[in-house]
């Protein structure tokens, strides 16, 4: 007798693991531009939440801030580890709204592009850019930067880049997801 739950389960780690292969070979570019990496660790993370569902979305948003790290961790990462918490939330903030707003605009045939699709996508990106800037950019980072570290001179384009630049990335991750879904779509969709 076959374990009907075994199928799906067999599914949703083979996908997720091959967005973490995704997102980890993005990251070795993460020294280009972070609009290299970023939109798509961004996509995976939509595609996860979309294909595969909220649990290993989460997972996902997990563990793509420390293979960032250990990959190409940045000086600021370096001096401020508190970060990589909150990175992950950040991305977890991204995997929820997914989940929760996006995710049923575009299932039970609506269709994918709408004006509801796309006011749902760019409030799930602004609700990451906003956490991810008030929680990094305007707390942890003025906080616990040290007045006399070289890094406070970079303090402005640390702060663009979690902040602005994450709402960026995840828009453009977005646009990726759309291009990607509708091939793909019916192929990963989830099983719940």
């Amino acid at each position: 007798m076959k374990n009907k739950t075994a199928q799906p389960i067999t599914k949703q780690i083979a996908v997720t693991a091959i967005l973490l292969a995704i997102c980890i070979l993005s990251q070795f570019l993460k020294n280009l531009s972070v609009y290299v990496t970023g939109p798509i660790v961004n996509l995976c993370l939509i595609m996860a939440a979309m294909s595969v569902g909220l649990v290993w979305g989460i997972i996902l948003a997990l563990i793509t801030p420390v293979t960032a790290f250990l990959i190409a961790a940045s000086p600021v990462m370096t001096a401020v580890p508190g970060i990589i918490p909150l990175i992950m939330l950040g991305n977890a903030v991204l995997v929820v709204c997914v989940y929760f707003l996006f995710r049923p605009a575009v299932t039970g045939g609506k269709p994918l592009i709408s004006i509801r699709s796309l006011l749902m996508a760019l409030i799930s990106c602004a609700a990451k850019g906003a956490f991810m800037g008030l929680t990094i950019a305007l707390w942890l980072l003025p906080t616990f930067i040290p007045e006399a570290s070289p890094l406070r001179g970079k303090m402005p384009v640390f702060q663009t880049t979690f902040s602005l630049t994450q709402f960026i990335t995840a828009v453009i991750g977005f646009v990726y997801f759309f291009i990607i879904w509708t091939p793909l779509g019916k192929s990963l969709a989830s099983d719940e």
